[in-house]
């Protein structure tokens, strides 16, 4: 993956424009966010390459989106602050990012680290997609398909079955699962069971005696690949109108960020 497109995360109207400028005038792809609440509803559909984030964001702290950005594991991160100490910048860095630039910087050092961050992204390539038989996961668009046809899943469905299909058939817990799965830190586990439910509706031919998310007693559930074979994901046709809205990369189908 080339390191093409940056996302801005700034509270700062100002800074926010002037880094984006300079992004732009070396040839990068950028869009500029203001918020922590913006910045995750914009990610839930596509990351960017790289996300300069600061960590002090208007509506939170920057260090939480770091971390969340950091489960995602679809971006490199490049955290910006003017908190200076020791302990800020290890809580930084530790939380996900992969560089940590201290305010004031110079425009030029700043460059410099995004080109950096890009060698590295060239060096350690993450993969685009993860392919289990007929079942294709594209990391990039956040979209499922079977068998050439695209299936209907909500974010949070997207991400439970990736985070299942990950795990290469080992079992997870629901707390684990909504560790890694969930963007917002949630203290009932039951809610995995229900988005489990749902997911079970649209990928099994019968979702009372479910095949492909399995649930595993005492533990929680797991993703059986070896079924897949078996050529038994319910795949419903979607309409001409709505995979030409894939095809486009408009997100999901319903428009609706759904959890």
């Amino acid at each position: 993956m080339v390191l093409v497109d940056i996302a801005v995360v700034e509270g700062n109207p100002h800074l926010r424009s002037l880094l984006g400028w300079h992004l732009q005038q070396v040839g990068y792809q950028v869009q500029q966010i203001a918020s922590l609440k913006q910045a995750k509803l914009s990610f839930e559909r596509r990351q960017p390459a790289l996300v300069v984030v600061d960590s002090d964001l208007p509506d939170g702290d920057g260090v939480e989106l770091c971390h969340w950005l950091y489960q995602q594991r679809q971006s490199l991160i490049l955290m910006l602050s003017a908190r200076v100490g020791e302990k800020d910048i290890v809580n930084g860095l530790r939380a996900g990012a992969d560089d940590y630039l201290t305010k004031p910087f110079g425009m030029q050092e700043f460059l410099a680290r995004v080109e950096a961050l890009g060698r590295r992204n060239r060096v350690v390539d993450a993969p685009l997609q993860l392919v289990c038989g007929p079942l294709e996961i594209d990391l990039v668009q956040r979209r499922v398909r079977y068998q050439g046809q695209y299936m209907e899943l909500t974010p949070q469905e997207f991400s439970l079955l990736y985070v299942l299909v990950q795990a290469q058939g080992a079992p997870l817990s629901r707390s684990e699962l909504l560790r890694r799965a969930w963007p917002d830190a949630i203290d009932n586990p039951r809610t995995i069971d229900t988005h489990v439910l749902s997911l079970r509706k649209k990928i099994e031919i019968d979702p009372r005696q479910p095949s492909i998310v399995q649930t595993v007693r005492n533990v929680g559930y797991r993703f059986n690949p070896d079924v897949l074979s078996q050529s038994i994901i319910a795949v419903p046709p979607l309409p001409l109108a709505a995979e030409q809205g894939y095809r486009n990369g408009l997100g999901t189908l319903s428009g609706k960020n759904q959890g």
